[in-house]
């Protein structure tokens, strides 16, 4: 997949865990792990904002485009 979610890096950086990213930003951890695991088919600003906002980042410290072959 060329988009590639960096959500872990970011929650480790602040010593944070995404049960408790998930409390602060009012998402489930269902929903959660699925972004975290790259399976989400899309996500919506508002939570990106959420989340950048709860972790203090950009989008770009999240989300990361790589070549395919």
């Amino acid at each position: 997949m060329p988009i590639v979610v960096r959500l872990d890096v970011a929650l480790a950086q602040r010593k944070m865990t995404s049960k408790e990213l998930a409390a602060m930003i009012g998402l489930s951890e269902q929903n959660l792990s699925v972004l975290r695991s790259g399976k989400a088919r899309g996500v919506r600003f508002s939570t990106l904002e959420a989340i950048c906002d709860a972790l203090d980042c950009q989008p770009g410290d999240l989300l990361e485009f790589t070549q395919g072959p």
